[in-house]
């Protein structure tokens, strides 16, 4: 049969009119050349495959033609009954031999000019043009995007991204706005680096141009170090529309509060309760480190209230260099006795007087 123009714009043959201009509006956006400056060779050819494939199967004449005979058929190297007589539609011709049968004859179309038939613009990516055209333009639906996490957390809700709005003018597919959401972590995630799982639900349009519902898990690996605030984006993995390049999903990672540490840029801070006789005659911390250590420091000075004690290296990785780590600051809250006894007073004047 030659070239299968069905395969070609991804359709049964079954494909009805809205079929065909969905599954055409998305192949020629996606193949056409000022899109794909880095492969305009291949792009070309793809892009005109395309075109003839559309406007093929959109014409009942030469639909019928290529249906009963192929592509070979179609171009005139086989002479089809009841083609009738001279003078055919754009793209083929009628013509007599002799005595002979009339044969038809298409002659393809240039794809620029069913591209700008279609979307009412010759200039998809920055030339202007109206709005108007065979199958292009129309409003755009809202985008919804949800997802969740699996994990510790449990499932959470990710959000929704925005969507709406007409095509443009200039014809250029817009960009839809990243979808964002934050990305609860814990230190201890944050220190040792994990792997986040999370269940992702959004539109997409199938090899016929309707509109499907799928599921998708994607994975994040979380460095050590990372930061809050710290942006992870999975390109074009929002809600798929027509004439709109997907959003992108944006996790923006968040820490959750911890039980004994707070971070200060790549420093861990520790506060310890202490009695006033442990900071006057000394003091051993003891601590679990974020990897599971277990840290003895030892503290023979005279702690006072804004007395802070640093233990290099034992704070958190460096995003940059994760061999390297900041500093563990020890600060102390000193626990003041509320009363104090006659003799315990004197006993005091006795040890700090002059």
């Amino acid at each position: 049969m030659g070239v299968d123009y069905y395969k070609i714009l991804q359709v049964d043959r079954s494909a009805k009119d809205d079929d065909l201009k969905k599954a055409y509006r998305k192949l020629a956006m996606k193949w056409h050349p000022d899109k794909n400056p880095n492969n305009k060779k291949e792009a070309e050819a793809k892009f005109k495959q395309i075109s003839e494939a559309y406007e093929v199967l959109s014409d009942p004449q030469k639909r019928a033609v290529y249906d009963q005979y192929g592509e070979e058929g179609l171009k005139g190297q086989v002479p089809p009954p009841d083609a009738g007589g001279p003078g055919g539609p754009g793209g083929a011709s009628f013509f007599s031999t002799g005595n002979g049968p009339t044969t038809f004859r298409f002659n393809p179309r240039n794809a620029d000019d069913i591209f700008a038939e279609f979307f009412g613009f010759s200039g998809p990516f920055g030339g202007m043009g109206g709005m108007g055209g065979g199958g292009g333009g129309g409003g755009m639906r809202g985008s919804r995007f949800s997802s969740g996490f699996f994990g510790d957390d449990g499932f959470a809700s990710f959000g929704e991204g925005g969507g709406g709005g007409g095509f443009m003018h200039q014809g250029a597919p817009r960009k839809a706005p990243p979808i964002e959401s934050r990305l609860p972590c814990s230190l201890e995630e944050l220190y040792k680096g994990a792997s986040k799982k999370m269940k992702i639900s959004r539109e997409i349009a199938d090899i016929s141009g309707k509109t499907i519902q799928v599921e998708e898990i994607l994975t994040i690996d979380i460095k050590p170090g990372w930061k809050k605030g710290t942006k992870i984006t999975f390109p074009e993995k929002g809600n798929e529309q027509p004439n709109v390049i997907p959003a992108d999903l944006v996790f923006i990672v968040d820490e959750k509060p911890h039980s004994v540490f707070t971070r200060d840029g790549n420093d861990l801070i520790v506060t310890q309760k202490i009695s006033l006789a442990d900071a006057l005659t000394g003091y051993t911390v003891h601590l679990t480190t974020l990897d599971g250590r277990t840290l003895n420091i030892p503290i023979n000075n005279v702690i006072n209230p804004n007395y802070e004690e640093v233990v290099p290296r034992e704070g958190m990785p460096i995003q940059k260099d994760p061999t390297k780590k900041g500093n563990l600051r020890i600060k102390f809250n000193i626990k003041f006795p509320t009363r104090l006894t006659s003799e315990q007073k004197a006993g005091i004047k006795k040890l700090l007087g002059p």
